[in-house]
């Protein structure tokens, strides 16, 4: 029996406001959630609390947020049918974290992926880092999530909320739905301009909606193998530039570009600037949409609003189950 009363299925996602968004963003994590949306239930927000993590600067994590807002309203996300909230305006959430806590054991979250890489890169070694898959398993269990759309980085985070939403049921009793991944393999890990995962930690991005002399800078960047203009080139499924040219440009093209490449007489400075031209197309409507939006922040924060009012009214329903099951009620 299902813990809660649905007649469809309930989507969860959440995108940290710690820093422009990128493509490997958008294709690895918003696309694949506004398609989901037309699915089901969709509950999406903006982590803020998560942002705190890497974010000290109290003015910036305000402008992040709103500028994650923006964002996803220019890329096509629908306050109609979705559920699109700040993860801070729902405070049921660390309150859950808190508990949920209390049936984690300690070697899941020392074996994290994640926070061996953030280490590894710099960040600080904070409980807040540390506790990060706890906070996460929350913001899904919060509001019942059965599918979540994730990047194959935050897969490990996923199976940790599933564990977690287990050990409750068991040591209590059957409030969670068990969340079930939503990963797309052909996009899960979209590699940056050198080679690594695109990622803001690599500083290895191209923007959605960042300058866009920056933004061919960056691209013309790209890096690829030494072979020469007059020569085939080879290994073509691990080639960034046609990567990232395949998923803007339409198929026809994007054979087109492959075969030209595989024949020989193309350099790569030429692939580069088609795939300029292909992504400036690509997002040239969500530009003029944001545009538009900035001119009406109401809105935006409108949105929002009645987000977080929606969002809470299903957290406080999960949460009075919880305070029953382990005795705080």
């Amino acid at each position: 029996m299902r813990p809660y009363l649905s007649s469809v299925m309930r989507i969860l996602s959440g995108i940290q406001p710690s820093g422009k968004l990128h493509i490997g963003n958008y294709f690895g994590m918003m696309r694949p959630a506004l398609e989901l949306a037309q699915k089901g239930e969709a509950f999406y927000f903006i982590a803020d609390y998560h942002a705190m993590t890497s974010i000290t600067s109290s003015d910036e994590l305000r402008q992040n947020v709103l500028d994650v807002a923006l964002d996803f309203l220019a890329c096509g996300l629908d306050p109609n049918r979705t559920v699109f909230y700040r993860q801070s305006d729902v405070p049921q959430v660390t309150e859950l974290t808190w508990i949920l806590s209390n049936v984690t054991p300690l070697p899941m979250l020392e074996n994290a992926h994640s926070y061996k890489d953030k280490i590894a890169q710099g960040l600080k070694p904070n409980a807040g880092l540390f506790t990060y898959p706890v906070l996460m398993a929350a913001d899904i269990l919060i509001v019942q999530g059965e599918r979540v759309p994730v990047g194959k980085d935050q897969k490990q985070h996923l199976e940790i909320a599933r564990d977690i939403a287990g050990a409750f049921n068991r040591q209590y009793s059957e409030v969670f739905v068990i969340p079930e991944a939503d990963i797309r393999p052909d996009v899960a890990t979209l590699p940056g301009i050198d080679g690594r995962k695109m990622s803001k930690s690599y500083n290895n991005t191209i923007e959605i909606f960042g300058d866009e002399k920056a933004a061919k800078k960056k691209v013309m960047s790209i890096v690829t193998d030494s072979q020469p203009v007059e020569a085939p080139k080879k290994d073509l499924d691990n080639n960034i530039p046609l990567q990232l040219y395949k998923l803007v440009a339409p198929v026809d093209k994007a054979r087109e570009l492959e075969a030209r490449l595989a024949t020989g007489g193309y350099g790569y400075g030429e692939v580069k600037k088609e795939l300029q031209a292909a992504l400036t197309d690509y997002f040239a409507p969500f530009r003029q949409k944001r545009t538009e939006l900035v001119k009406n922040l109401d809105y935006v924060h409108e949105v929002l609003r009645k987000g977080g009012d929606r969002a809470n009214a299903v957290a406080s329903e999960t949460m009075a189950k919880v305070r029953l099951a382990v005795g705080l009620k």
